[in-house]
């Protein structure tokens, strides 16, 4: 079984955004970059499966600026055999990465797809269901649980009423939740190592994918400030509190 594992390029989750004083978007410059978490978990779990003996290659595929370099160097550090740039200076949509994703997929002859959820910086939560429906093959989305078996994939995701559990034959796209697993630390030496591994650079004419803008950003603002809240020693004070701010009645 061969894998393919899309990764992208995000602010990192600890450092707190700031948005551009034009309202354009966010401040990156000088802002510390790291591989996108849910996208990290889904590299976590190819290895795995990989160590299980049931999976033969694992590619990763990243699409944007040069740097994305650096996070598919952290992907290639953690196992990943080989990597894929799609070199992308501008902004683009989920539609047109799953184009992309999708061309790479075919041309590589990947058995299974495996995605984030969603990317931390849009939370768009499109790529995944996009590429399943321009493949027309079967995904399972948001799992935290994954088995294979006789050309299968069992996922187990949550939903309100609790777990589902899902089998869909492979080929297959799955995207990843938080709860299937832990990544792995990367150690120097690999980080060395994944010096030596390749990563093909490919530009969306390459694939045959053409760049389009379905959507248009209007502006960016940062949310409104929460006012602090108060505390209070018994019930009949939260309730005259409640009363004075036309929260109960009377």
């Amino acid at each position: 079984m061969k894998i393919l594992v899309g990764i992208k390029r995000v602010v990192d989750y600890n450092v707190r955004i700031r948005v551009k004083p034009d309202g354009s978007g966010v401040v990156t410059d000088g802002v510390k970059m790291s591989m996108n978490p849910f996208d990290e978990i889904a590299v976590e779990e190819a290895l795995q499966i990989k160590e299980r003996g049931e999976c033969d290659e694992i590619i990763v595929i990243s699409i944007g600026a040069k740097q994305s370099q650096e996070q598919l160097r952290t992907a290639l550090a953690m196992g990943a055999d080989r990597g894929v740039h799609v070199l992308v200076d501008e902004q683009i949509e989920p539609l047109t990465a799953s184009k992309a994703i999708l061309s790479v997929a075919q041309s590589e002859g990947v058995d299974l797809i495996l995605l984030g959820k969603q990317a931390i910086d849009d939370d768009n939560n499109q790529t995944a269901q996009m590429v399943a429906a321009l493949w027309d093959r079967p995904q399972a989305t948001f799992a935290s649980e994954l088995a294979f078996t006789d050309g299968k994939v069992t996922a187990v995701r949550e939903v309100d009423a609790g777990l589902e559990v899902l089998e869909v034959d492979l080929p297959a796209v799955i995207s990843v939740d938080l709860r299937l697993n832990e990544p792995r630390y990367v150690k120097l030496p690999d980080m060395m190592k994944a010096k030596k591994k390749t990563i093909d650079v490919k530009s969306l004419e390459d694939l045959g994918v053409t760049s389009g803008a379905g959507v248009t950003s209007l502006g960016v603002r940062a949310p409104e400030g929460r006012q602090a809240g108060i505390k209070v020693e018994t019930v009949e004070e939260l309730v005259k509190e409640l009363q004075a701010r036309g929260l109960v009645n009377d």
